[in-house]
């Protein structure tokens, strides 16, 4: 994962470089290993680099041979190796898993997407024609702003974080997942067509655990190509606790098999990080697999979490905040989130400080896992649905709203730190088998024993297979979700609830900046955030990047979104 900006078709371009490097500056964290940019016509691209694979040649923007294409990209793709034996007559110039985008490009044009399995944000540029080409990955995993000026009206800006364009651009969005933008037409057009999309279309299709399982043990495995030390995020709950059961069971394998091919095996293929497939790299660090978890001392997560690394053989690292260390973070939160989301910031800022510790010991990529209570409808509030079809829809769109809420939690409070986040239940594959299961498969009927993510537990619960080693304690497979900013100890939402109190006055509350429109904060902690937000990015087009997450008000659903205002949470506390 890097950092990019590029402006397409600048006036003077030359005399926008300053302002460009200063714009990319800002997004440093994102990518501290290395710095490019380039000139071509009237078009900079600049990229903040953090090298995972290619360490020592995969510096940016990538040119082709020929010189004719530029590309800065911000992502990983895991089917490079695949790619690039498809194009053995492309000269590539690096080991980048990036690099085949462009002879991608040069056989599908604006559909070259469609052929990248992985999280991606790029801004490619063909000199000849002078056109350009950005475009992000099918769910947004990866963040992508798009903007533009009125005094510049025919520049088009692009940049991993809002904050390379508030000061250039009075109108910014948020690249839609599974787009691509051509300057050619001035258009975005949606690559990204799978069966599920269509939320109104309600599946049939039958459970099927073996295939679910499978399918989320490949995403895993895909998933830590690395050339660097790498880790998981183990909160202890179900989502985090069966990645990480899953890492670990494929780091130990592939350390077998590198092991039993060292004799005769050529050692470049070694350093390249990867197996014959390009899936898994295995390094010193990485002999056996390292997890973290964060919470308030004494928290249900830490417990919980601490009982499953025993169980998969983790070295685990545990750390623990303070309400008050968690307040003094709240601005640096937001500044990197660029959100005011209530239930984001709340998730987020032990996710940043955990990032911190995880980068000072010397972690570049963590598996984490995001996504899965939008598939399988995880959150408690779910329960309330009142048909299989409406918790369908509702799935649907909260994977398709992720890139507002838990994609850009993951990517950005880790990547603060120069972290990388992957998250396995994204896969375009697992999306696929999951999204075209049977909704009446997912209910949650508390009565007949079918708890949130029921099918997605049963899969992962060997114990009736016949020399099957479990995955994890039953205790932890079948534990009720906590929300990861609940899990880190519940003095924490209480807190923060007790700080904006006392931070907004009654008479403030009842008065709602005029510049807000309808999106008036509905509690004093909603409204704490968003002045934050508007200190740190005073542009009226910073706001319209923001969506916020609540629950179904239409289901009756309590307002806040914190899973202890749903009717069904239990307090459980797993014993060490």
């Amino acid at each position: 994962m890097c950092g990019i900006f590029a402006a397409y078709n600048v006036p003077e371009v030359e005399n926008f470089k300053a302002k460009a490097l200063q714009y990319s500056k800002r997004i440093r964290h994102r990518g501290p290993d290395w710095s490019g940019n380039r000139i071509i016509n009237n078009t900079i691209l600049c990229h903040e680099r953090l090298s995972i694979v290619g360490l020592d040649s995969g510096a940016q923007p990538i040119v082709s041979p020929d010189e004719r294409y530029s590309l800065a990209v911000n992502g990983e793709i895991y089917n490079h190796i695949k790619l690039r034996d498809q194009y053995k007559d492309y000269k590539f110039k690096t080991l980048s898993d990036c690099e085949p985008i462009i002879p991608l490009f040069e056989q599908y044009g604006v559909d070259a997407p469609k052929y990248l399995d992985g999280m991606f944000a790029f801004v490619l540029h063909d000199k000849d024609t002078d056109r350009i080409i950005a475009a992000r990955d099918p769910i947004g995993i990866t963040t992508l702003y798009m903007g533009r000026s009125s005094s510049k009206p025919k520049t088009v800006f692009f940049a991993s974080e809002l904050k390379s364009l508030v000061d250039e651009c009075d109108e910014i969005f948020a690249f839609p997942p599974g787009h691509v933008y051509d300057s050619n037409t001035d258009k975005l057009t949606r690559y990204f067509d799978p069966t599920w999309w269509d939320e109104e279309k309600i599946p049939t299709t039958p459970v099927d655990y073996k295939l679910i399982r499978e399918t989320l043990e490949m995403a895993v495995r895909k998933r830590l190509m690395a050339e660097v030390p790498y880790g998981v995020l183990l909160s202890g709950g179900l989502d985090s606790s069966l990645i990480a059961s899953i890492a670990s069971r494929e780091t130990a394998k592939a350390n077998k098999e590198l092991e039993a091919k060292k004799e005769g095996v050529d050692a470049s293929h070694l350093l390249t990080g990867v197996d014959e497939e390009g899936h898994l790299a295995v390094n010193g660090w990485n002999t056996k697999l390292h997890s973290f978890a964060i919470g308030l001392p004494g928290a249900p997560d830490l417990a919980a979490a601490k009982k499953v690394a025993k169980f998969i053989g983790t070295i685990h690292h545990e750390h623990t905040f303070t309400v008050e260390e968690g307040f003094d973070a709240l601005s640096d939160v937001i500044y990197h989130l660029e959100t005011y989301d209530v239930t984001t910031i709340r998730a987020s800022t032990p996710m940043y400080l955990l990032s911190r510790k995880i980068k000072a010991q010397g972690v570049k990529m963590v598996l984490s896992g995001e996504g899965s209570d939008e598939i399988y409808g995880g959150y408690l509030y779910f329960a309330a649905a009142p048909s299989a079809a409406e918790f369908h829809t509702e799935c649907v769109k909260r994977v398709k709203n992720l890139h507002y809420a838990d994609c850009l939690r993951a990517n950005k409070s880790t990547m603060a730190w120069g972290l990388e986040a992957r998250v396995p239940f994204l896969d375009k594959e697992f999306l696929e088998v999951s999204l075209n299961i049977d909704p009446k498969e997912k209910l949650i009927d508390q009565k007949a024993g079918r708890i949130e993510k029921y099918i997605l537990r049963k899969a992962f619960d060997t114990k009736n297979e016949e020399g099957a080693t479990p995955y994890l304690p039953d205790e932890i497979l079948w534990r009720q979700k906590e929300q990861f900013s609940d899990g880190v100890g519940y003095s924490w939402i209480d807190g923060l609830k007790e700080l904006a109190e006392k931070s907004i006055s009654d008479e403030q509350f009842a008065s709602p900046k005029p510049e807000w429109g309808a999106d008036i904060p509905s509690t004093k902690e909603a409204y704490f955030y968003r002045l934050k937000f508007d200190e740190l990015f005073p542009s009226k087009a910073a706001a319209s990047t923001v969506m916020r997450w609540i629950p179904k008000a239409d289901w009756g659903c309590h307002e806040d979104p914190s899973g202890r205002f749903a009717k069904i949470h239990e307090s459980t506390v797993v014993e060490n």
